[in-house]
């Protein structure tokens, strides 16, 4: 068990990495595949609360180390007046809960249902993107929704939604090399066979 879980944070770190090398999308709005936080939601639904607490954390971290950290606006001797942003580690929190959104997918997942936790991914990533935006606006003190942000916000959305099956298949591959079960319609399987139900009569 802690080898896959092991392997998880070394997979969220790799997609770290690579979303450097990910461009936005300029035809679609600059829509974007989050890399980093698709990991994260479809590792969350093969986890327990308290792993999945720990990789929200790994997440965040990672995210707004790469987004929030440095000068806002460039650099303050040029730009005397900074465009407000969010503080580091509002995205610990985002995180934890898209982790809890995919959390409650997880009895479905558990069966072998993963399309269901692909939707909710695609729903988790529209609800992060839109409350940070709204936080955004929070702190500036203004409110401005375009629709440009709306349409960027939900193809990103569907974009990250449409790479889920490609990371539940890395994690199938992991939990089977490190003999972590993530399954349980294997075992329903064996106990439903005819030779189980004559082995308990």
């Amino acid at each position: 068990m802690i080898r896959y879980h092991i392997s998880l944070f070394i997979l969220m770190l790799a997609a770290c990495i690579l979303q450097q090398f990910m461009p936005a999308v300029t035809g679609l709005f600059d829509a974007r595949i989050l890399l980093l936080h698709l990991v994260f939601l479809c590792a969350s639904v093969t986890v327990g609360f308290s792993p999945m607490l720990m990789l929200a954390f790994v997440g965040g971290f990672l995210w707004d180390a790469n987004n929030t950290l440095g000068p806002q606006g460039g650099d303050p001797s040029i730009y005397i007046y900074q465009t407000d942003s969010l503080r580091f580690g509002y995205s610990i929190l985002l995180f934890g809960l898209m982790g809890v959104i995919m959390q409650g997918v997880q009895p479905l997942f558990r069966k072998g249902i993963w399309q269901i936790s692909a939707i909710i991914s695609g729903i988790a990533i529209f609800l992060y993107l839109l409350i940070e935006y709204l936080l955004i606006n929070f702190v500036r003190g203004e409110w401005s929704f375009p629709s440009k942000v709306f349409y960027q916000i939900w193809i990103t959305a569907t974009l990250t939604m449409f790479c889920s099956p490609v990371i539940f298949w890395i994690l199938f591959k992991l939990a089977k090399c490190f003999d972590y079960t993530i399954r349980y319609d294997g075992l329903n399987r064996r106990y439903f066979t005819p030779e189980a139900y004559k082995l308990e009569n």
